[in-house]
């Protein structure tokens, strides 16, 4: 299959004011995609619709089931059936779980596990009477294999890949297709959080035995462009018999654990 099928279809995707949504929005526009671009960050969102004004910005918090809801009728109010949904929007509150307040887990819960469910609900509601579409969670390779400090982004993660693998079986039947992508250690602003000292890319690709973390095999850290490949494949017709899966990206770090 030579043609991606994304021309001309219309993309949501979520956490697109940088990082890995704005490579993702970017990515979809490139194969003839419009794509309503949403972040909780107008400014951010402004620079990348100055990119191309087939990416039209949508401010929301995805924290807020309302705002969801009404995010998802006013992008088909104003650019049409929604074709491609891509989940990318998180937040990360590093601490061990002994550290870890009640207000950090329920906020990170509220973006990156019920943000997603509310999303993916209100999408595959309009997605399944259609009979097609395609859905994707952007995950972390946290969600698969135990990280010291990152407890709540790793069971929240964790949430989100099982849950977009259930509504994958539910709507298979109606022609809409889940899949998963969990990214490893990517060149993002939360990735850099992470980093302490002056040799933070040179630490994670080697590992930190002392955080049980091993390094990556490839030698590198991803690009958000690396990540936004593997979305876009999963959501055009060059996927069209995938449905369910998890694929890591991420150069090998978690041994496919």
């Amino acid at each position: 299959m030579n043609d991606s099928g994304i021309s001309g279809r219309t993309a949501l995707v979520t956490g697109a004011a940088g990082g890995i949504g704005a490579a993702v929005a970017a990515g979809l526009v490139r194969e003839g995609a419009t794509v309503a671009a949403v972040d909780i960050d107008p400014d951010g969102l402004a620079r990348v619709a100055a990119a191309d004004e087939r990416i039209r910005p949508f401010t929301a918090d995805l924290a807020d089931p309302v705002a969801v809801a009404r995010l998802v009728a006013d992008v088909e109010d104003a650019l049409g059936p929604i074709d491609i949904g891509v989940s990318v929007a998180g937040i990360l509150r590093p601490a061990s779980v002994c550290d870890t307040t009640d207000e950090d887990w329920a906020a990170t819960f509220a973006v990156n596990a019920t943000g997603v469910f509310t999303l993916l609900r209100e999408i595959s509601r309009r997605m399944t009477p259609r009979g097609r579409g395609a859905l994707v969670t952007v995950a972390s390779n946290a969600a698969g294999v135990p990280r010291t400090g990152m407890a709540a982004y790793a069971a929240s993660k964790a949430a989100a890949v099982m849950l977009t693998r259930c509504l994958g079986l539910e709507v298979a039947g109606h022609g809409v297709r889940c899949n998963v992508v969990s990214p490893g250690s990517t060149d993002t602003p939360m990735q850099r959080l992470l980093w302490t000292g002056g040799n933070g890319p040179e630490q994670v690709i080697a590992g930190t035995p002392e955080q049980f973390r091993v390094g990556i095999p490839l030698g590198r850290i991803a690009d958000p462009g690396d990540i936004a490949e593997t979305v876009i494949f999963l959501a055009s017709d060059r996927a069209r018999h995938i449905t369910m899966q998890n694929v890591y990206v991420d150069g090998g770090a978690t041994l496919n654990a």
